[in-house]
């Protein structure tokens, strides 16, 4: 279903892929991230912090008053705090959360054993940088909600998320098998050549066009996992647009 909205005034963007990801980036400093499945990251330029609202939080770096309210009143309850965002007054409030592993109480016994990966050894190196606590929860909610097919989507989007926030504080991680959650880049490579390899951590100094269409950003996008093809990390730029190393 596609809603028409008010016409705004026109934001000239650009899309991309890095990896496994569709990047769209807007010239306003704005860049939505999607993985093509069930995730979708908004990053915002530096010059946002503390000045936007809503239910990404105000990008104030302070994760204590994320459930800041429409009326401007922090408070410990999400539905309160989703309640006061909704779109139209007269829409009903929502006044229970739903447990999809009560709803699907077979899942739960699969979810939990599936996401314990996220607390095993195999995340040691990343468990004192990033908390794996909110994440193997996380994991357990979303792969009990999948209880209609797509059961491995769900978890190995979860589990791609704590790997992601562990590549971003300097944890790269080698999670992925052939028996759990594997990517077949590899597979499109030409007979008898090596052109596409999986990445499972990006990398921080790959070559990339920094200026699209006229869109310039110092947004990095460089920690996102996915496949590079051989002597040139991520997308091979395009002709004809500056190359700039990224640190």
């Amino acid at each position: 279903v596609v809603i028409q909205r008010d016409t705004g005034h026109h934001v000239a963007y650009s899309t991309r892929e890095v990896g496994q990801y569709l990047v769209v980036e807007a010239s306003i400093g704005i860049i939505v991230i999607w993985d093509k499945k069930t995730s979708i990251f908004i990053k915002l330029a530096p010059s946002y912090k503390g000045t936007v609202c809503g239910l990404c939080g105000n990008f104030d770096h302070r994760s204590s008053n994320d459930f800041t309210t429409r009326d401007h009143m922090v408070v410990d309850s999400e539905l309160d705090f989703g309640n006061s965002w909704k779109e139209a007054p007269t829409c009903p409030d929502v006044s229970i959360t739903p447990d999809p592993c009560a709803r699907n109480p077979h899942r739960l016994s699969w979810a939990e054993k599936q996401c314990s990966l996220i607390k095993s050894s195999v995340f040691g190196v990343c468990h004192s940088k990033v908390d794996p606590k909110p994440f193997y929860e996380a994991c357990v909610h979303d792969s009990c909600s999948c209880d209609t097919g797509g059961d491995c989507e769900c978890f190995c989007s979860a589990v791609a998320s704590y790997a992601q926030a562990c590549t971003k504080e300097g944890a790269c991680v080698f999670w992925r098998t052939p028996d759990l959650c594997p990517i077949f880049c590899d597979y499109y490579n030409p007979p008898d050549e090596c052109e596409w390899h999986y990445e499972p951590c990006g990398n921080r100094s790959f070559e990339t066009c920094r200026t699209i269409n006229g869109i310039h950003s110092n947004i990095s996008v460089s920690y996102l996992e996915g496949e590079r093809a051989s002597g040139v990390e991520g997308r091979r730029p395009r002709e004809g647009c500056p190359v700039e190393l990224v640190p």
